[in-house]
């Protein structure tokens, strides 16, 4: 019984998920799936920033920490978070040459803005 009320309530949602995709055409859909990639990527990327300065203030506290007492804090450590803090911080330009690659000239990287520069 359990295996018919589920396999029932699955015909039921692919035929709803069906007739909502036929209703608002796939030029719809497809536009819809690809301004929430955008904003993705923006979260992705203001996430990695973030990310990547708090791996870059713990590598600098950690290493102190191993200034301080090396016995208890292997040097690879904040060397580990130094490396990390690096990549993060540089996935906005990865993901502009992945989008150039991809999409050719008209990929975008995402980044912030209305800011102006020093």
């Amino acid at each position: 019984m359990k295996k018919l009320v589920l396999a029932l309530l699955a015909l039921v949602c692919f035929t709803v998920g069906t007739a909502a995709f036929a209703l608002s055409g796939a030029g719809s859909v497809a536009a819809q799936v690809t301004s929430n990639l955008a904003d993705i990527a923006k979260l992705i990327t203001a996430v990695a920033y973030v990310a990547g300065m708090a791996c870059a203030i713990a590598a600098v506290v950690k290493f102190k920490a191993h200034k301080d007492n090396p016995t208890q804090i292997p040097i690879g450590t904040p060397i580990a978070l130094l490396f990390v803090a690096a990549a993060l911080l540089f996935i906005p330009s990865v993901f502009k040459a992945g989008g150039a690659t991809l999409f050719g000239a008209s990929g975008k990287q995402a980044g912030i803005s209305g800011v102006k520069s020093f």
